[in-house]
């Protein structure tokens, strides 16, 4: 193996990183601070031939049981940064989207409220193309930095692949920068908008527990007519399912929480159960909204009958 870069660490535990609190190590684990270091950690894990995991917040992230083969990275340092420029904010793709939400509220500047209501971080944001109360990430994200093992480069958002949820950016891509144009506006008014949004999450969404954001994607699916994955869970009797430690909340039955001591392997049952449920009421095959990072392996009743 050629020289390790520094400050990475071995057999690092990821559970600790995630809001589900669950999986295990890492086999390298790193938090560079620019984007050069990026690239250099790209670069040496492209010569081992080593998969690349990023860790953003771990709101919305399920590590496999017996952790992760390859070198997962988390941004830290100027990766962090929140700055205004005029009217746009700059980001760091570490830096958390709530956090860029209030400041630019406090700036005046109106256009990302609706990441007051995602708790995961800029970079995860753009590469999942965050939406939440009306509001969507590609409508206001002017420009991304991304770092590879060929250097870096700017994007617009047109060369991202967006749509619903997702976008074209893979595992060796990392979102360093994002930039967002937004419109000056009443900071009072600002605050007051996000306020609601917040207000409106925490009424309908579980909160102080070991969880991760929405489990499955709300289904474009006709027979679901309309309906969010939670509706369809909840009306497929799901709401309160459990499987180990692992349950679907009773007050949202589109989050997964950890009771105690889940395992990933918990959830995923968990998770298997519900859609199996969902499907058999109404005939729609729910996916998985969550990220997996490892070698994940669903159980048997993940997969559907014809």
């Amino acid at each position: 193996m050629s020289r390790v870069p520094e400050g990475v660490e071995r057999d690092y535990p990821l559970e600790r990183l995630t809001t589900i609190r669950a999986g295990g190590p890492a086999d390298w684990f790193a938090r560079p601070e620019t984007s050069e270091q990026v690239v250099e950690l790209l670069r040496w894990a492209d010569s081992e031939g080593l998969q690349i995991g990023i860790v953003g917040s771990g709101s919305n992230l399920l590590v496999a049981d017996e952790g992760f083969r390859g070198l997962a990275i988390k941004l830290a340092g100027e990766l962090t940064r929140i700055a205004r420029e005029g009217d746009r904010v700059v980001c760091g793709g570490g830096a958390r989207l709530p956090s860029a939400a209030a400041k630019s509220a406090g700036w005046g500047l109106a256009g990302l409220e609706f990441g007051v209501n995602i708790p995961g971080t800029v970079g995860g944001a753009v590469r999942m193309n965050a939406n939440a109360y009306g509001g969507e990430l590609a409508r206001v994200l002017e420009g991304v930095t991304l770092c590879t093992a060929e250097g870096s480069e700017r994007r617009k958002p047109s060369e991202l692949g967006f749509r619903y949820r997702d976008s074209d950016l893979v595992a060796g891509e990392v979102v360093a920068d994002a930039s967002f144009a937004l419109a000056e506006d009443d900071p009072e008014a600002v605050k007051a908008r996000m306020g609601e949004m917040r207000k409106r999450r925490k009424e309908a969404q579980p909160s102080g527990i070991k969880t991760f954001g929405s489990t499955f994607v709300n289904p474009e699916d006709p027979r679901a007519e309309g309906r969010s994955a939670g509706q369809l869970l909840d009306a497929a009797g799901a709401r309160g399912l459990h499987r180990g430690a692992a349950r679907l909340s009773e007050k949202h039955a589109n989050f997964v929480e950890n009771t105690g001591e889940a395992t990933t392997s918990d959830v995923l049952a968990v998770m298997a159960s519900a859609r199996r449920q969902v499907h058999d009421r109404f005939g729609v095959a729910l996916e998985p909204e969550v990220q997996l990072l490892g070698d994940v392996e669903w159980p048997p009743d993940w997969e559907l009958p014809e």
